[in-house]
C-alpha cells in the first residue's frame, strides 16, 4: 500500500493532495446501501426492523441471499464508472454499524461486514474517485430519525457511554484498516448528531477525535454539528486536518416545497435566500478559516415537469453558489427507486413491479418522513392537531417543534411500523431466482437515468452552472 505522502490532508481553507494542489471534493452520495433507508428502497419504518421481519418470512439463509444479493447489485463496476464518467471525484459512504459489530456481541468487529465496503472503495479508486466513510447509523442511534435506523424517537446514543464506547472502538479499528488507503478521503464518524441539550457531543467528539488520531494521524476526519449539522458551537476547538461539514437542503427543494422562485410555508425563496441560508450554515468554517465541504443536499422530484424544472433550478443554483465559495459537495443521493437519485430503479422491473403498489400506500400515507408533504391523511390527523396545540400550546419539542414531532410519532412511526409486516409479505414464496432478479432491479443496467439531473451533474463537476448549463427543463 503506498504511504501517507500520498493522503489528501486539509491545508487551510482547502483540501490538496501530496503536491499541494488544492482538491476540491464533489460527487454523490451512497444512500441506501450499507445503511438502507425506507425512501431509497422502499420499504417502511427503519432498516433493522424490516431486516427482522423479512428474515421472518424467508428464514435467515435465504434473507441473508437476498441482502447480499442487493449489496453487490447495488453498486458495482458500471456505477463506478458512470460516476467517473460524469466527473465525480468523491463518494460518501453512508454505513450502518451493524455490518460490523451485533448488539449481543459488542466490541467484537466483524471482518465479514467490510467486504462490500472494501470492494467499493477499490472500484472507486479504479476511476480515481475518493471515498468518506460515514457512519451514518450508530448503536443506540445519534439522532431521532429513521436514517440512523432508530424504531423509536430517543437518540439514546448520547444517554449510555456503552454505546459511545463501542463506537470509538469501531472507529479506531477503522482507522487501523485503511489509514495506508490513498484513496479514502476521510472519515465522516457521526452523521447528524441529534444530542438533545448539546452537552455531550462535544466532548466525546473531543474523545472520539484523539482515539482516531492514535491511530491513524494522516486521514482528514469530516466532522458533523449537532442538530443534523446545523450546529457548530459544540467545538471547543479546531482540530487539526479536519473540514467541519455542513448540509444545506433547500426549504423549497422538500416534497412540501413551493414554487421556486416563490413562497414555501410563508417563506420567499430564491437564489438570494439559498445564498444567506448557505453562509449561514458555513459561518463557523468561514470564520475558522477551514475548508467548505457540503456533505448533503438536493432536492426530491415530484414526477411533474412544470414541478420538477423548478427543482433543477434549485440544485442549479446551489451549485453555482458553492462554485463562488469554492465549496467541496456530495449530492444525496446517487440511486433509489424514483424519489431523489441520480438514476433510479425501472418501474417496470421485477422489484417496483412487485413493490409499486406498496411504496404508492406509503406515499398515500405519507410514512416515509422524506418525501412526505405533511399533508397525507390531513383530515385523519387534523384533530390531533389541535389537541395538541389546545392542549400543550408551549410543546417546542427538540428537534424541529411540534407538528414535525406529531407527524414523526404517528406517521413515521406508527403507521410505518404497521406497515413492516405487510412489506414483509410480499416476499413470501419467491424463490431464489426471484431473490436475485429483485436484488438485480437496483444494478446499473436495470435502472433508470434521471438525465436531466445527470446533464446538470455533469456541467456544474465541468464548472458550467450558469443559466444555460443543462436541466432547464
Amino acid at each position: 500500500m503506498p504511504d501517507n505522502q500520498m493522503l489528501l490532508r486539509v491545508n487551510g481553507s482547502r483540501l490538496v493532495d501530496s503536491s499541494g494542489n488544492p482538491v476540491r471534493l464533489r460527487g454523490v452520495g451512497l444512500g441506501g446501501w450499507m445503511n438502507m433507508e425506507n425512501f431509497i428502497t422502499g420499504y417502511p419504518a427503519n432498516e433493522s426492523t424490516m431486516r427482522i421481519a423479512v428474515g421472518g418470512v424467508l428464514g435467515e439463509e435465504r434473507a441473508a441471499f437476498f441482502f447480499d444479493r442487493l449489496l453487490t447489485s447495488f453498486f458495482g463496476p458500471e456505477d463506478a464508472a458512470l460516476l467517473g464518467a460524469m466527473g465525480v471525484n468523491c463518494v460518501r459512504i453512508p454505513v450502518n454499524y451493524r455490518h460490523f459489530e451485533s448488539d449481543d456481541r459488542p466490541m467484537e468487529v466483524r471482518e465479514e461486514g467490510f467486504r462490500h465496503l472494501d470492494r467499493v472503495i477499490g472500484l472507486l479508486g479504479a476511476h480515481g474517485i475518493y471515498s468518506v466513510i460515514d457512519l451514518h447509523a450508530l448503536p443506540g442511534s445519534q439522532n431521532q430519525h429513521w436514517h440512523s435506523d432508530n424504531p423509536t424517537h430517543v437518540a439514546a446514543f448520547w444517554q449510555h457511554r456503552h454505546f459511545q464506547d463501542r463506537v470509538v472502538h469501531l472507529w479506531e479499528f477503522m482507522a487501523d484498516r485503511y489509514r495506508d488507503n490513498p484513496w479514502v478521503a476521510g472519515y465522516n464518524p457521526v452523521n447528524e448528531p441529534g444530542d438533545v441539550a448539546g452537552r455531550v457531543v462535544g466532548p466525546f467528539y473531543d474523545r472520539l477525535v484523539k482515539a482516531v488520531r492514535a491511530v491513524d494521524p494522516a486521514h482528514v476526519l469530516f466532522l458533523d454539528g449537532n442538530t443534523y449539522s446545523t450546529d457548530f458551537t459544540i467545538f471547543r476547538e479546531v482540530y487539526e486536518n479536519t473540514v467541519f461539514v455542513c448540509h444545506d437542503y433547500a426549504l423549497a427543494g422538500f416534497a412540501h416545497g413551493g414554487p421556486y422562485p416563490g413562497y414555501t410555508r410563508g417563506e420567499w425563496v430564491d437564489r438570494g435566500h439559498l445564498e444567506r441560508a448557505f453562509e449561514k450554515r458555513t459561518l463557523f468554517q468561514r470564520e475558522t478559516g477551514t475548508p467548505l465541504w457540503v456533505g448533503e443536499f438536493g432536492p426530491v422530484y415530484t414526477g411533474n415537469p412544470e414541478i420538477d424544472a423548478q427543482r433543477y433550478r434549485i440544485l442549479r443554483d446551489q451549485l453555482a453558489i458553492y462554485d463562488v465559495h469554492d465549496a467541496g459537495w456530495s449530492l444525496w443521493t446517487y440511486k433509489d427507486v424514483g424519489l431523489q437519485g441520480v438514476v433510479h430503479a425501472d418501474p417496470a422491473g421485477p422489484y417496483l413491479s412487485r413493490f409499486g403498489a406498496f411504496i404508492g400506500k406509503k406515499h398515500r400515507l405519507g410514512a416515509d418522513r422524506w418525501g412526505s408533504t405533511m399533508e397525507e391523511t390531513a383530515d385523519d390527523l387534523a384533530p390531533l392537531h389541535r389537541l395538541m396545540d389546545t392542549e400543550a400550546p408551549s410543546w417546542n419539542p427538540y428537534p424541529w417543534g411540534a407538528r414535525y414531532q406529531v407527524d414523526d410519532l404517528i406517521r413515521h412511526i406508527l403507521i410505518a411500523q404497521a406497515l413492516v409486516p405487510e412489506y414483509a409479505e410480499l416476499f413470501r414464496g419467491l424463490s431464489e431466482e426471484e431473490l436475485a432478479a429483485l436484488a438485480d432491479s437496483f444494478a446499473l443496467a436495470g435502472c433508470v437515468r434521471r438525465e436531466p439531473l445527470v446533464e446538470l451533474l455533469t456541467a456544474g463537476l465541468a464548472g458550467r452552472t450558469g443559466p444555460g448549463s443543462g436541466a432547464t427543463s
